[in-house]
């Protein structure tokens, strides 16, 4: 065992201490572009390292897209590795954003690299995809409770693109993303104060109260800023759910580099406005 806390209890405490916020670290090009950057590893490490110096010692969670810094090869992720263990550093949980998926051996392996207390890649929690059923994602499950860590699984993208295997319809009547979300809830059952396993459901969708997304775990809500969707529309959309709702904004921040005071003020100001819209008045 790693010594860990379980995931769900060490981000239970981070959102009622920080404030339920997770702020990404997206490196896309474009984005270090306005910040004056180069499009190369240098500017890929300054951007990083300026996020992390920032945010890591006041938001509940970080969010590195692996993508961005996988795209410049070993050194990328070299980059990757010292952000996570500094982010981590710093207090701030850190979900790697990967979304791996995959069987057997292959998926095990994905596990190992982000969710082995040893590994240089360690996170506090991993996205993953279920899309190949969802006991493939059995090894990541067995490790992530092995070493006090979570898991983010596809259930409710916001992506026009998922509504045609998310919302199709099994031959029990129910939709896939309600057969993701029924899963979870079988996953956290009995934990307190939340369970480990939580699902990635849009803010963006709007009603959703023909789900149920009391899986007993957290919601990692993607959309909040450049996407369309606010603070103010979180508790529409995620109902009794909305105390377990982990919104991410990235370029909502990101747009506030390259200087460091900026970007802190404005993850204040998206913390405080999804602490007040979904906190029961």
């Amino acid at each position: 065992m790693s010594g860990l806390e379980p995931f769900g209890a060490r981000l239970r405490r981070a959102m009622d201490e920080r404030g339920p916020l997770c702020v990404g670290i997206d490196p896309h090009a474009s984005l270090l572009a306005e910040w004056g950057l180069n499009d190369d590893v240098a500017g890929l490490e300054r951007f990083s390292r300026t996020v992390v110096e920032a945010v890591a010692d006041r938001v509940a969670v970080l969010k590195p897209q692996s993508a961005f810094f996988e795209r410049f090869g070993s050194r990328g992720v070299a980059v990757l590795e010292k952000s996570v263990a500094e982010a981590r550093a710093a207090g701030a949980l850190v979900v790697m954003d990967a979304k791996r998926g995959d069987i057997g051996s292959t998926m095990a392996a994905y596990a190992e690299s982000f969710l082995h207390k040893d590994a240089p890649l360690f996170s506090d929690a991993l996205t993953v995809s279920p899309y190949l059923g969802y006991g493939s994602l059995g090894p990541a499950v067995a490790l992530a409770r092995e070493n006090g860590a979570g898991l983010f699984v596809l259930a409710l993208t916001s992506n026009p693109e998922g509504g045609e295997v998310q919302h199709a319809v099994r031959s029990d009547g129910r939709s896939v993303g309600a057969t993701m979300l029924a899963h979870l809830a079988a996953e956290n059952t009995e934990e307190e104060p939340l369970g480990s396993f939580g699902a990635v459901v849009g803010a963006t969708l709007g009603d959703l109260s023909t789900y149920d997304l009391d899986i007993n775990g957290p919601l990692l809500a993607p959309g909040i800023g450049a996407q369309g969707a606010t603070p103010a529309d979180l508790p529409g959309v995620f109902g009794a759910a909305v105390r377990n709702v982990v919104p991410n904004v990235s370029r909502g921040v990101l747009r506030h580099g390259p200087g460091a005071v900026a970007l802190r003020d404005a993850a204040e100001r998206f913390a405080e406005e999804i602490r007040h819209a979904v906190t029961p008045t």
